[in-house]
């Protein structure tokens, strides 16, 4: 089930319709209960792996479960539902008055997937291997930490993704895997079976912070920054078209499908991350195409 929030106002203007208390200079708004008007509107999936937009004022201090949330010039801002988020959170907008909103977030049931064939050094890597994970995920890390002041992830995500490559879906958002009989981590994408060459594109507009043609686990690897803490990543790439730094379009070219890092055959691993949270890019694209 997924959960679609309807829109109602545009922004809390004064406290009618809530709870209201005042704290300093500040007056808390409590948008919590039956009946009350919230504190904005929110629309998305409300769900577990599923993103929500608002919009408030632009001078707004916004923050959601207790991380800052960054707010666009026009006022609008993202939140991501990461894999196991709570069923309640709280959604806190300051602006001359406090606003506290409650959203609450469908639970998902994952699959289990059983993976066998992959290189027995990507599920038991040694030492000197685990050496060089490291750096990687260093390296990835500082990739996603970029943060672009960029509009084009909000606007994608109030009016669509496109598929960066279309095919056989092979691969679920958050299953727990079993690589070669021992549990991994889940798996945080879409998995796209196509033949290795074939072409990935980019869903929306963003720039590049990271291309690299062979990664450990993820082999040939492309991030695209969306922009405020929202990015793609692009996984098992046989070819790497892009550098860092370029500015994409949607159906820009970023390299091709392959088989490369932790795989057992040619397909595109897309991913996609808000912050630290990890969300489904399945919940952003229309439904694969025949």
């Amino acid at each position: 089930m997924i959960s679609m929030i309807k829109p109602s106002i545009p922004w809390p203007r004064s406290c009618a319709g809530r709870a209201c208390a005042s704290l300093l200079a500040l007056t808390v708004c409590w948008a919590g209960g039956a009946g009350a008007e919230p504190c904005t509107t929110l629309q998305g999936n409300a769900i577990q792996g599923g993103m929500l937009w608002g919009i408030t004022e632009p001078s707004a201090s916004v923050t959601f479960s207790d991380m800052t949330v960054p707010v666009l010039p026009d006022g609008g801002f993202l939140l991501g539902l990461g894999r196991d988020m709570p069923a309640n959170n709280v959604l806190t907008i300051t602006t001359n008055e406090v606003c506290e909103q409650l959203v609450v977030v469908v639970p998902r049931e994952y699959r289990l997937q059983t993976i066998n064939g992959v290189p027995q050094q990507t599920v038991t890597p040694s030492e000197e291997h685990l050496e060089r994970i490291r750096a990687e995920r260093a390296k990835v890390g500082s990739a996603k930490a970029q943060r672009l002041p960029i509009d084009d992830g909000y606007r994608a995500v109030r009016d669509g993704f496109i598929w960066p490559a279309t095919g056989r879906i092979s691969g679920v958002y958050g299953s727990q895997r079993i690589y070669n009989g021992t549990p991994g981590t889940p798996h945080y994408g879409v998995d796209v079976a196509r033949p290795t060459g074939t072409p990935v594109t980019a869903p929306a507009a963003g720039e590049v912070t990271l291309a690299e043609p062979d990664l450990f686990y993820s082999g040939g690897t492309v991030i695209l920054d969306h922009g405020y803490g929202l990015s793609s990543s692009f996984l098992h790439l046989s070819e790497v078209s892009v550098s860092v730094g370029e500015q994409l379009k949607p159906g820009d070219l970023i390299g091709a499908i392959g088989a490369t890092g932790r795989a057992t055959g040619p397909h595109l691993d897309w991913r996609m991350s808000w912050f630290n949270q990890r969300i489904d890019p399945q919940l952003l694209v229309p439904p694969m195409p025949d």
